[in-house]
């Protein structure tokens, strides 16, 4: 079978091209930390996990300075809409406010949420695994909240990415 494709050695930088070969939408997982702080992170390796329980799943790198705010207790994901890739940018950099600019809303426990996103879980931990060199988090989902329209942010090959017609 000729795909027009080559085959290329397996090293890290030839894993990461075939994995971002894969379309995902993009979420911003937040979180509090010991001290009470938000956090919030920019994840696209996030799945459905079961329907019953509910359970999603999303994963960490170890290396993220707040690692315990998700790996314990609450966190909530946000779904981004294509027109909150300003927020993924944010929630993925090393700036010390991600929140600027960010209209939120806080939950029971303390967790913000981003408004206007296509859909929040509101999770709680309900176990973490080990995953190389990054953490497997799955949360049992407690609520949610979905919003009628508006399309999904993506992102392919390094570049965010949009539905063009849409859905």
């Amino acid at each position: 079978m000729k795909s027009g494709g080559r085959i290329m050695e397996l090293d890290e930088r030839s894993f990461r091209k075939a994995l971002g070969s894969f379309a995902s939408g993009v979420t911003v997982v937040t979180a509090t930390d010991a001290d009470g702080a938000p956090v919030g992170v920019t994840v696209s390796a996030f799945s459905s996990l079961s329907l019953t329980p509910p359970l999603i799943l999303f994963c960490l790198d170890r290396r993220n300075k707040a690692l315990d705010a998700y790996s314990k207790g609450h966190f909530v994901v946000n779904i981004l809409r294509e027109d909150q890739r300003q927020a993924s940018i944010q929630f993925a950099s090393k700036v010390d406010d991600k929140w600027k600019g960010i209209a939120y809303t806080t939950n029971e426990h303390g967790v913000r949420m981003i408004e206007n996103s296509l859909a929040q879980m509101e999770c709680s931990v309900h176990e973490v695994l080990d995953g190389g060199d990054h953490l497997i988090i799955i949360g049992k989902v407690e609520k949610i909240e979905c919003q009628t329209g508006g399309q999904p942010l993506l992102y392919f090959r390094g570049a965010y990415a949009d539905l063009g017609e849409g859905v």
